[in-house]
């Protein structure tokens, strides 16, 4: 984060961050925001989902990205400015490829 901002010091004190995600969160042991700097945005987000016992939105990986991107560069995004970022990483992560669609003659 730029060094004249202060520092937030409640999850709810970051860009996007509302109760709901700020109490997953502290679910998993995140209780403050200089902890999101030290752990992978996407880890965090499939403990979320092992934790809670279900599949978080992606959504949720966007915001977890841009509170990173504001405790680093002190620059508030809107959550879905991460999307393809986000999506980058849910790919790469998974293994998985884009599906490429043949035309297929009978």
């Amino acid at each position: 984060m730029h060094p004249k901002q202060n520092q937030p010091q409640k999850l709810e004190d970051l860009p996007n961050i509302g109760k709901s995600i700020a109490a997953d969160l502290r679910a998993i042991g995140i209780f403050f925001p200089h902890q999101l700097t030290e752990r992978d945005p996407l880890a965090i987000y499939h403990e979320l989902s092992n934790v809670m016992g279900h599949r978080h939105d992606p959504c949720v990986l966007y915001t977890l990205i841009s509170a990173q991107h504001f405790l680093e560069s002190g620059g508030a995004l809107p959550w879905w400015k991460f999307t393809e970022q986000g999506r980058k990483l849910l790919n790469q992560k998974s293994g998985r490829q884009k599906c490429q669609t043949r035309k297929v003659s009978w």
